[in-house]
């Protein structure tokens, strides 16, 4: 009975410890990349199944009675002891298959009687735990082919270049025969020997009735190979992530199409060409498919030239400056709570928050913009002035929610900049966002019922094939509902951008894309990510050091990169229009406000049905000129039957002052008349610089003399005169051109206008330092 024990335990549980190569498939098992080994073998995992090709050679070159014996051949043992005695020297083992497999798995032990002796006993035990085929596995995976080469698989595709799937006889017979002496013949060198025997062993084959002669024939007439093939190194970047998220040391089958993920990688070196011109060394390409999230092609980096550049750190996972690339994320989160419609004027003029003073990337200000204009030029005061509406801390909750990963901290650390570029994204969670946000729409019409929603749908990106997603839980809402969603997608699949001049015309308008682009602060970061209901493309051009370069944006850098991917990929139809979640109303032309009944110009457009309580057009008045309707008047100086009465679109002063010399077709209210005193609503005046609260920062002049500040009011009528007066005192008047520069000393102030009219307006701010 002890014996039977000792027995029964004497196979380990696990065969082999060897460290494995990480090995990384297409979508359709072809290899794409693998790393060595840990101890410098290619090694790869064990395969469930050895090619029938190989096994028929194998099994007739090193075991004929391979699938009727116990572990042990005593035919072959026999056979082996009397050539060894004739010869006088050990000409030949008898060793089967099993027995092979438990030499294999004690490595480093003696060739002595005793331990052939151990390898018989062990050899019986494995055959009574693993069955053939799997016996057949295990010494596939594990036999030496020659160099550092181990396993059937790793030797396919460093002599033949080819799965072992495709094996011919010629390659099967070659690496059958290879093993049973690696260190003296393999590709390379003694070919002369190898070719020798692998023609006997088709010989063999012949006569057993496995091959005909006319195959025998052809197959003696391929080569022996030479010098070991380079493996594939396609989404190498990919390997890396694989082996950091824990599958070291696996073979997985990933989502990449293999064709494509070639072709994009030749995209983004051809780019590169153009990119290094002005030192922006590094690219990275993400392509998803939209409807599952996997990924289709991940470019990670461009190759290093000489190791420079850090073309080895994988871009697609490094968290970036997101510069304007979450701008959609909020514009749908305006439309999805019906705070804005799509065309709802927004300021766009100086503003200061809090210390925070954002600008626009051209330095320039359009007074008011329209919504879905201010998302299409990548407008950032407009932005911001959203963001303070709908609540940064709601925002962060909102992007997070939608993927993005990378937001550690809280959201007051992040504040209105969040909007800008003030959080750092992966190009891997802003993409599958995109793509997700496409998912939404495209699976509105597929759940039943009105408003139907699967959270889920937003979800990361996915490389390899899992178990299915569950869709069985459906909600009444979604982090953004399929109506805001198809409004920002129109927006953003606009051509024609006004100051992206260089990005547009790279666009194929055979396709309908919705695209965006962002560009961090100090020109570090280019972005682009486009969709369509099939495909998200994420793409990210700039310098892993961070370094900033002029030209570096994504409309130069980022957007011809993705076009030309999207060139690769398949049109298909536009995405459907979520009617059943959707309003049309009236708005105002002009304002783009629901409209009110002072609005001249009307326009139908659709909305969510969120937006329906928006409210109606501020900007359009009623007002009361003289019959020449050159001056405003009131009931107070001016009887009603001689007034003209008259709608007018009235934007505020600091709105106004930037708005009107990009719009000419602006008519600016008209005065009130020097009799009658404004009894209006309406603002006459807006101080632009400084803003309520302000901390001033002085700096002295180059000459060591004290610096000054230039402070600048907006007025409706700029040839009103103003008075300006400072803690009280009056220090000077403009007229025309509103601009007072002062030097008020360290602490804080207050700063009064009064207007010839009498309108007054008060600002209060602090000199923080004047050095």
């Amino acid at each position: 009975m002890s014996l039977l024990i000792i027995y029964w335990f004497s196979l380990p549980s696990t065969l082999f410890e060897e460290p494995y190569s990480t090995v990384l498939e297409s979508s359709d098992g072809e290899l794409l990349s693998a790393s060595i080994a840990k101890d410098g073998q290619w090694r790869f995992p064990a395969g469930d199944t050895v090619p029938d090709k190989f096994a028929e050679a194998l099994i007739l070159f090193e075991d004929k009675r391979f699938y009727s014996h116990p572990g042990v051949d005593l035919l072959s043992l026999g056979r082996a002891l009397r050539q060894n005695i004739s010869e006088g020297k050990v000409v030949s083992g008898g060793s089967t298959l099993s027995m092979q497999v438990i030499r294999l798995s004690r490595k480093g032990k003696s060739r002595s009687l005793f331990q052939k002796t151990i390898e018989l006993v062990l050899a019986t035990r494995l055959e009574i735990r693993y069955s053939k085929a799997e016996i057949l596995s295990l010494y596939a995976a594990h036999a030496p082919f020659g160099g550092n080469v181990v396993g059937l698989e790793a030797a396919c595709w460093r002599y033949f270049g080819i799965d072992a799937a495709n094996l011919s006889w010629a390659e099967a017979a070659l690496l059958a025969v290879l093993p049973n002496s690696p260190a003296m013949i393999h590709p390379g060198k003694n070919r002369e020997q190898l070719k020798a025997k692998r023609d006997r062993l088709l010989d063999k084959l012949r006569d057993a009735g496995k091959i005909d002669a006319f195959t025998c024939a052809l197959a003696k007439e391929e080569p022996v190979p030479e010098q070991p093939h380079v493996l594939p190194r396609l989404a190498r970047h990919l390997l890396a992530r694989m082996a950091r998220e824990g599958f070291a040391q696996q073979k997985i089958t990933s989502t990449l199409n293999q064709h494509l993920q070639r072709r994009v990688e030749q995209i983004v070196r051809d780019h590169h060409e153009r990119l290094k011109a002005n030192q922006i060394f590094n690219a990275a390409v993400l392509v998803l498919e939209v409807k599952t999230g996997h990924v289709l092609a991940y470019a990670g980096n461009v190759d290093s030239e000489n190791g420079l550049h850090g073309g080895d750190v994988d871009i697609i996972a490094s968290p970036r400056s997101t510069g304007s690339i979450l701008k959609p994320f909020l514009y749908a989160a305006m439309l999805h709570e019906g705070k804005i419609l799509p065309r709802t004027l927004l300021p766009d003029v100086p503003v200061q928050i809090n210390g925070f003073a954002p600008k626009n990337f051209s330095k320039e200000y359009d007074g008011a913009v329209a919504a879905d204009k201010a998302l299409i030029r990548s407008l950032n005061v407009p932005a911001v002035h959203m963001l303070r509406d709908y609540r940064y801390e709601k925002f962060h909750r909102l992007l997070k929610d939608a993927g993005m990963t990378t937001l550690a901290r809280p959201a007051d650390h992040y504040g209105l900049s969040l909007i800008l570029g003030g959080a750092e994204g992966t190009l891997w969670d802003i993409t599958g966002m995109y793509a997700s946000m496409a998912r939404t729409l495209n699976n509105y019409f597929e759940h039943p019922g009105r408003n139907r929603y699967n959270r889920s749908d937003f979800h990361a990106p996915v490389y390899f094939t899992g178990p299915p997603r569950d869709d069985a839980s459906l909600e009444n809402g979604s982090w953004l509902n399929a109506g805001s969603i198809y409004l920002t997608f129109e927006a953003l699949k606009e051509v024609y951008r006004p100051g992206e001049e260089t990005g547009w015309r790279y666009f194929n308008n055979a396709k309908q894309i919705a695209w965006k682009t962002g560009t961090s602060f100090g020109h570090r970061d280019g972005w682009a990510v486009g969709v369509t209901p099939d495909y998200a493309v994420g793409v990210w051009a700039g310098n892993a050091d961070g370094e900033g370069r002029p030209g570096l944006t994504g409309t130069e850098a980022a957007a011809p990169l993705m076009f030309d991917i999207f060139s690769q990929l398949d049109a298909g139809a536009w995405f459907h229009q979520p009617k059943a979640e959707m309003q049309q109303i009236v708005t105002c032309k002009k304002s783009g406000y629901r409209v009110s009944p002072y609005c001249d110009e009307r326009d139908t457009i659709w909305v969510t049905s969120e937006s329906l309580n928006t409210k109606a057009c501020p900007y359009h008045k009623m007002v009361h000129l003289t019959a020449d309707m050159k001056f405003q008047v009131h009931s107070e100086c001016v009887p009603l039957n001689k007034m003209t009465h008259t709608t007018w679109f009235a934007l505020p002063p600091v709105q106004e002052y930037y708005f009107k010399s990009r719009n000419l077709s602006y008519r600016s209210l008209p005065p009130f008349r020097a009799d009658c005193q404004s009894s209006s609503l309406l603002a006459g005046m807006d101080m632009i610089y400084p803003k309520p609260d302000a901390r001033i920062f002085i700096p002295r002049d180059i000459d060591g003399n004290p610096g000054s500040s230039v402070f600048e009011l907006a007025h409706r009528n700029p040839n009103t005169l103003v008075y300006w007066h400072l803690d009280g005192e009056y220090i000077g008047s403009t007229k025309r051109i509103h601009h007072l520069a002062l030097n008020p000393p360290e602490g804080k102030h207050v700063l009064t206008v009064v207007d010839e009219h009498g309108e007054a307006l008060e600002r209060r701010f602090e000199v923080i330092s004047k050095m």
